[in-house]
């Protein structure tokens, strides 16, 4: 199984950004996470990050056919981009939506989710752990469907 790990604008500032609401901890920190729980569920997985829509979304195509799931951390595109929510509704993988924070108490701006409308699954306000959840359970799912 092959899994696209996506994540939006400024995740890359992970341990600098508001430390009170993201945490103290990097964005290495949580693709060697990511990383280390790929190698025990014995799938492969594939990072990326951008602060661009456009190579956001031109990377969510390109996993038609090469990727087997997609978990994604839209960011801040998660509450404008109808652009990300088209992408993966054309891929049609199986997709999971991740926020280390949880945007359901935030502003009100937060609380509508574009790309999560494609997304089957969703990780909300549980830290770096929701990455992990999402993975665990796209596995699942995998391997259920796949025999």
């Amino acid at each position: 199984m092959k899994i696209l790990v996506i994540n939006g604008p400024n995740l890359n500032m992970l341990g600098i950004r508001e430390p009170a609401i993201y945490g103290g901890r990097t964005y290495a920190d949580l693709c060697a996470l990511i990383q280390r729980k790929a190698d025990e569920l014995g799938v492969d997985v594939t990072l990326f990050q951008s602060n661009s829509e456009g190579e956001l979304v031109t990377r969510i195509q390109q996993a038609y056919g090469r990727e087997d799931a997609i978990v994604i951390n839209p960011a801040a595109y998660t509450h404008t981009s109808v652009a990300i929510l088209d992408a993966l509704k054309a891929v049609g993988l199986p997709a999971a939506e991740v926020h280390i924070s949880d945007v359901t108490k935030r502003e009100s701006f937060r609380q509508i989710s574009y790309a999560g409308m494609a997304c089957q699954r969703h990780y909300i306000g549980m830290g770096f752990e929701g990455y992990l959840k999402a993975m665990e359970d796209l596995a699942e799912q995998y391997r259920s469907s796949n025999g």
